[in-house]
């Protein structure tokens, strides 16, 4: 079964559904939950500097709330809050899971279409195709 889990979160209510389902994959198995969430930051101009309409303040809590919740509920679970460059959020939960070894990625969709999520980038849809395990789309 699924013993380690990476579900990764934004700040939509689909978020939400996502760390649901990844805490009854970890009750079924006693199994831990890494809670990822990655704040996107664009480079604005020459100056290469980057920024992001989120605070870390902001980033932090969330993932400290749903950390807390999940532990509350028995399950051991980690925090895991940091940058990354617009556009490749996909490969870093990728990469996350990689590093902790996750058997599964929980991620939510927005509900965009194949084509809208081609067009738009959809991070759920490239998650699919860049893992190397089971990724578990909520909806």
């Amino acid at each position: 079964m699924y013993e380690k889990i990476l579900v990764a979160v934004d700040h939509s209510e689909i978020s939400g559904r996502a760390l649901v389902a990844a805490s009854e994959l970890a009750s079924l198995s006693h199994g831990e939950v890494w809670v990822v969430h990655l704040r996107e930051r664009e480079a604005m101009g020459k100056t290469g500097l980057l920024t992001s309409t989120e605070s870390s303040d902001e980033a932090a809590n969330a993932v400290t709330a749903a950390v807390a919740d999940l532990t509350q509920a028995g399950i051991k679970a980690h925090a895991v809050v940091r940058d990354t460059v617009f556009g490749y959020a996909a490969r870093e939960i990728v990469s996350d899971a990689v590093g902790v070894g996750a058997d599964v990625i929980v991620m939510g969709s927005r509900g965009r279409g194949d084509l809208a999520g081609l067009v738009l980038g959809s991070t759920a849809h490239k998650v699919i195709h860049l893992a190397d395990r089971p990724v578990l789309v909520v909806r």
